[in-house]
């Protein structure tokens, strides 16, 4: 699906920036190997001139970050962080290796699917998902706590931020409940409208994917006519903030 993967000349900063993250950066959340090709390596392009924009997000970022890349070509230089961003948790962790010393102009940020999830450490499925013995790997009222923590470290970068809701559940995920993500993305929007953070409702447009659009019956994950939707929406609220 994907083409081999280029790696260019990259600018100091952003060399050491994922040089210092390296295998530190790398974690035990579940990505599909085919949205690996940018897994603790770092992706550059070498316009200087151009705007520096940030994606932070989990394996479905990961399936629309080369897409996003190549709609902005030109536009500004597009990075993601080392690994999967996972819960919110992971991201208080690792949120000041992601954002270095570079200065970004554009941050576009999503936490939930991996909050809302259930796990236990005896499935078998890929995750340890298992919403009927699992258990919830961040509850809403701690997922609320620690986005506005993060929020307000993201504040503090100057950037322009956007944060994009969490996709659609379909029916039958092993560790999911359809209409959770109902739930995390109305508490998130709230802490967004206190802050007044740009937000980019890709859980509105996963709502009209068809099965087609999903890897696998009841998997978040997309194929690529999916990733290009979302690439088009995240591309298209970048360059607002751009402007």
């Amino acid at each position: 699906m994907f083409q081999p993967l280029q790696i260019f000349a990259q600018p100091i900063v952003l060399y050491a920036l994922f040089v210092t993250c390296g295998l530190a950066g790398a974690d035990s959340f579940y990505t599909p190997a085919r949205d690996k090709y940018t897994i603790d390596k770092l992706d550059a392009q070498t316009a200087e001139t151009l705007p520096k924009v940030l994606l932070i997000g989990d394996s479905i970022m990961s399936g629309y970050f080369k897409q996003t890349k190549q709609q902005l070509e030109g536009v500004a230089q597009v990075f993601r962080h080392p690994g999967n961003a996972g819960e919110t948790r992971n991201g208080l962790k690792k949120i000041d290796q992601w954002l270095g010393d570079t200065k970004w102009d554009v941050i576009h940020f999503n936490w939930g699917l991996h909050d809302l999830c259930y796990r236990h450490p005896d499935s078998k499925v890929y995750g340890n998902r298992d919403k009927i013995r699992g258990t919830l790997s961040v509850p809403l009222e701690e997922y609320e706590k620690n986005l506005k923590a993060l929020v307000k470290r993201l504040k503090e970068t100057g950037a322009k931020l956007i944060f994009a809701t969490t996709t659609k559940i379909p029916e039958n995920e092993a560790g999911r409940f359809v209409g959770d993500e109902v739930k995390y993305n109305t508490a998130a929007l709230d802490i967004m409208k206190q802050h007044d953070i740009a937000v980019n409702d890709l859980y509105e447009l996963s709502s009209n994917f068809n099965l087609k659009m999903y890897v696998a019956p009841a998997d978040v994950h997309h194929t690529g006519k999916a990733n290009r939707q979302l690439a088009e929406q995240v591309a298209k609220a970048v360059r607002e903030q751009l402007r």
